[in-house]
């Protein structure tokens, strides 16, 4: 999702059909993300993981974010994450 949008954790409960959607713990978060919290990439590599991405980031022809570092940032065009990441598309903001 664009950085200055919200989850919507209601919308993603219901898009999931779960009873309870929280905010995994930082240790668990970066276990499965392979990454340190706050550098989190848009991509899921870890088999538990579903990577959902709210269609409002595809008024973007760019998106950016932190190359699993704090002081490094990468661009990538739109088009690209999504051929790449394969996310599923949902409204979740």
């Amino acid at each position: 999702m664009p950085g200055d949008a919200r989850v919507d954790t209601n919308k993603i409960r219901a898009l999931l059909g779960a009873t309870y959607v929280g905010f995994a713990a930082t240790d668990v978060a970066e276990r499965l993300a392979g990454s340190a919290a706050g550098t989190v990439l848009p991509f899921a590599f870890h088999p538990d993981l579903t990577l959902i991405a709210d269609p409002s980031l595809l008024d973007h022809t760019e998106i950016f974010f932190n190359a699993a570092r704090l002081d490094r940032s990468i661009a990538l065009r739109t088009t690209d994450y999504l051929v790449l990441a394969k996310p599923r598309v949902e409204r979740v903001c």
